[in-house]
């Protein structure tokens, strides 16, 4: 099911939720093959019925969905992904990804291929989200803080920086997650976007 896509290119989404990331660009790159991947396994019910449909109705024969922790994700993916992306995560992956959590970064790296690359949008309103990231134990997060410390425990683990920059609402709002069509119009909220290359 996967192995023709391998040269063309598998993508996982970590933290899918409803996985709406996952469907939206499956079906504009049929090319390639997309798995979307997390802990909670209620919200992919519905794409993974979805996304088994024939295509007529709706179908993606290039998508599917499982149940996986972050930290743990399926020996079988092994080297597999020539992207990853994470996309605004929240309780212990945005803490995972905001700190550089060695655990987390090697399993992401373990599934990666050589200079495959690992996208990272996080978004964040400094006032309303203060009692979370602080219950997180989050620090303040910046692009000082993201370019400098952060980006160190990235490298010293096995990625190397791309791209850190910060991204308009305009650009964020067009990101066709559920979490984005929520938090649009929230003009105080601040996302940033890091990609990184698997050095091995």
């Amino acid at each position: 099911m996967i192995a023709p896509y391998r040269e063309s290119g598998i993508v996982l989404d970590i933290g899918t939720g409803d996985g709406r990331f996952v469907s939206s660009v499956a079906k504009a790159n049929p090319e390639k093959f997309y798995i979307g991947i997390d802990a909670n396994a209620k919200p992919l019910e519905k794409p993974s019925m979805k996304a088994t449909r024939r295509p007529a109705k709706g179908g993606l024969p290039n998508a599917m969905f499982v149940q996986a922790a972050a930290e743990d994700l399926p020996e079988e993916f092994a080297g597999i992904a020539s992207e990853i992306h994470v996309n605004f995560p929240w309780g212990s992956l945005l803490r995972a990804v905001a700190t550089g959590d060695p655990a987390i970064l090697d399993s992401l790296g373990r599934i990666l291929i050589p200079n495959g690359s690992l996208t990272i949008t996080i978004g964040i309103d400094p006032s309303r989200d203060r009692t979370e990231l602080d219950r997180l134990d989050i620090p303040e997060i910046s692009l000082n803080y993201l370019e400098s410390a952060l980006s160190g425990h990235y490298l010293h683990t096995r990625f190397r920086v791309i791209v850190i920059g910060e991204l308009t609402s305009d650009e964020w709002e067009k990101i066709d997650t559920s979490w984005a069509r929520k938090l649009g119009g929230n003009r105080e909220r601040r996302v940033f976007r890091m990609t990184f290359a698997n050095a091995g």
